[in-house]
Order: structure tokens, then C-alpha cells, then sequence
């Protein structure tokens, strides 16, 4: 067993400065290597009826970004170190009130600050290689347009979130990706992670990792495919599989699998649908499918161009409960005030809250949700 002390790296990161670390473009002006970025969003929750209780919760996520570009400081080309620190406040609405399986919102994490991703990445002509604390799911079993809706579901399967402990938000661990592209239309995606990252009642700001054998690992890999069915329509379509090997508190080797489908298809300029599927083990997984349809419209108004409006429906087939399998139904608009700020409207209705022991009533879940970048 041996302690990885993450701070370390980060000072490193954080200090790389000095004369010189800049390059020119081709009209002779500076370029910084170095780049930030913010971020907050906000969600006002109401659990109008059903779940646990009726209630109004708030909660919101700060993270800040920085970047550091190899080529730009005039070292060496196609090298980036990246450095994203969060922070999760405010109230817990599934937990709390609505009792959801699946997670009515993709930014509850309770109140905590936390190294969230922290890599360098190089680029080897058609190859991406990044080493170093990663999300899997900015990477892997990726949705485009499912991105419009708040349900954490359709931003990583239900089905591999909660069947194995795997790095996303707001835990997320070491690993090495490698991306190759393979053609303009063909990548392929693997990844090895840390098959047991240490939660937050033992590294609460995830700066130190213990690495040992009895941790195993999380092997993931993913076909992309960007071709679409429609001729002079934009789609794209993954296939990706994963095997998770760890030992369990007595010591026991636990192993676990499966694979999962992501598709979007544009169907005219304005609209575009898309699906998820997964599928593990129904021996060795509680939640062991799942899959999405749904789609986004945008401009629905002439007068507002860059608005999305999009419903979707995230069905996981939960067994071996005493509640059985849940369906979240999901309706959004998002406004775009300017490129930098939006406000959503949401609505979920939950068919057979399935996150606790108990039946529940189905839930009607209202959001406001608004977010700012600098």
C-alpha cells in the first residue's frame, strides 16, 4: 500500500509560472498558457406531491477551472494540464424529499469542496493519452443532447452508477485514457481506473489516495461512431463495455460488468432525439437495465434562436427490492439569457420513487434551475 499525496501535484500545477512561458501567434501577439473559467449553477426544487414529504430545497455547485498549455508557454507542443476544483451546498432533494432512485438532480452531493479533476493530457497525432484524477463520464458514455435535462440519468447510466463504485461526480479517481481516432468518423475510447476511489469520510477534499492491490480496477472501453442515418443530418453513436474487479470488506474478490449504448440523431435543423441502454448482470446487480428516448427542439419561438426545449423519459429496472423498478418522466426549457447565462424551467414526474425500503407515492418534482459562467 502507498499514499498519493494530491496536493503535492496541485501546487505544482498551480505555481507553473514565469518569464518566458509564453508563445506568439502568427501576427507576432502573446499568447498566455494559462487559462481560467467559473462557473455556478443554481437549483430551486419544489416536491409538490408524493415521495417522502412535500418541501422546497436549494441547492448549488462553484467550479473553477484552470489550464495550462505546454505549446502556448513554447515548451513542448500538444501537452495540457487541466485543474477543476468543486464546491456542493445546500440541500439533498432526492434524499430528503423525494426519495428517487435515480437522482432528480446531477448536482446533489451534499455540502463539501473537493478536488474534482486534476490530469495532463498529451496529444500523439490521431492519439489523446491523459493521466491523472478523471471523471468517467466526461469521457465515456457521453449524451449529447441528453445534457438538457436534470435527472442524473441521463448523464451516466443508472445502471453502471449505482452497480459499481466507478469515478463521477463528485468523487472521481485516478485512471489513464486513451483515446485514438481511429478515422474522422471512428474513435475508440479505453481507460483504466482506480477500482476503489477513497470516499469523503476518509479523504474529505479527495487530495489523498491509497492505491493497493485489494482496490482492483475499472476497465472501460468505448466505440464511437459518428455517422449518422439520416443523409445531411448530424448523428453519432457509442458502444462502450466495462469490467469492475475489486475485494470486497472480507477480502473476497468481487467482480462485476456490462455495456451500454448511447445514441443522438438529428432529425431536422431544429430537432434531434436520442436513446440510452444498459445492461449487467440481473445475478450481481440490483439495477441491472435501463434505457432513455427522448429529444430536444431548438428555436421553438422565432424570436428566441438559441432556447432548448426537450422531453425524455429514464426507465431503471430495479429487481430484488421491496419496491420494485422506477420511471422518471422529464420536461425542460432552457432560456438562454447570453452565451454565458440560462435559466431552466424543469419538471419530473417519478413513477414508484425506488430509493428507499418503503413504497412511495408517485413524486411531482418542479425546478428552476440558472447558470452563470465567466
Amino acid at each position: 500500500m502507498r499514499k498519493v499525496y494530491k496536493s503535492v501535484c496541485l501546487g505544482a500545477f498551480i505555481t507553473i509560472s514565469g518569464n518566458g512561458l509564453w508563445a506568439q501567434d502568427d501576427a507576432g501577439e502573446k499568447i498566455s498558457p494559462f487559462s481560467f473559467s467559473a462557473s455556478y449553477t443554481g437549483d430551486i426544487v419544489s416536491n409538490f406531491t408524493g415521495g417522502i414529504k412535500k418541501g422546497i430545497s436549494y441547492l448549488g455547485l462553484v467550479n473553477v477551472e484552470g489550464r495550462f498549455d505546454t505549446g502556448s508557454a513554447g515548451l513542448w507542443k500538444g501537452g495540457e494540464f487541466f485543474a477543476n476544483i468543486g464546491n456542493t451546498h445546500g440541500g439533498e432533494p432526492s434524499t430528503n424529499l423525494v426519495g428517487d432512485f435515480q437522482g432528480v438532480s446531477n448536482i446533489e452531493a451534499g455540502n463539501r469542496s473537493f478536488l474534482y479533476e486534476l490530469w495532463y493530457k498529451q496529444n500523439l497525432g490521431k492519439f489523446d493519452i491523459a493521466v491523472g484524477l478523471q471523471d468517467l463520464n466526461i469521457n465515456f458514455a457521453v449524451n449529447e443532447d441528453g445534457n438538457l435535462f436534470t435527472n442524473s440519468s441521463f448523464g451516466i447510466h443508472s445502471s453502471i452508477a449505482d452497480n459499481i463504485t466507478c469515478p463521477i461526480f463528485p468523487l472521481t479517481a485516478l485512471g489513464i485514457n486513451v483515446q485514438w481516432k481511429v478515422s474522422d468518423k471512428f474513435i475508440w475510447k479505453t481507460a483504466v481506473f482506480d477500482g476503489t476511489p477513497d470516499d469523503f469520510s476518509c479523504n474529505p477534499y479527495n487530495l489523498n489516495w491509497t492505491l493497493s492491490a485489494n482496490q482492483g480496477f475499472l476497465a472501460v472501453t468505448e466505440f464511437q461512431l459518428a455517422e449518422s442515418l439520416i443523409k445531411g443530418k448530424a448523428g453519432c453513436y457509442k458502444l462502450g463495455l466495462y469490467y469492475h474487479q475489486h475485494n470486497d470488506t472480507i477480502n473476497v474478490e468481487q467482480q462485476n460488468g456490462g455495456f451500454y449504448f448511447v445514441g443522438d440523431q438529428q432529425l431536422t435543423e431544429k430537432l434531434s432525439i436520442f436513446s440510452q441502454i444498459g445492461l449487467s448482470p440481473k445475478n450481481k446487480n440490483k439495477n441491472n437495465h435501463y434505457y432513455s428516448l427522448g429529444f430536444n427542439y431548438k428555436g421553438l419561438f422565432n424570436q428566441r434562436s438559441d432556447d432548448r426545449f426537450g422531453v425524455a423519459l429514464a426507465h431503471a429496472g430495479i429487481h430484488d427490492n421491496n419496491v420494485g423498478s422506477e420511471t422518471t418522466i422529464e420536461l425542460a426549457y432552457q432560456f438562454s439569457i447570453n452565451k454565458n447565462i440560462y435559466i431552466k424551467p424543469d419538471i419530473q414526474y417519478i413513477i414508484n420513487p425506488a430509493g428507499t425500503d418503503i413504497k412511495l407515492d408517485n413524486a411531482l418534482v418542479g425546478f428552476v434551475r440558472f447558470g452563470v459562467k465567466l
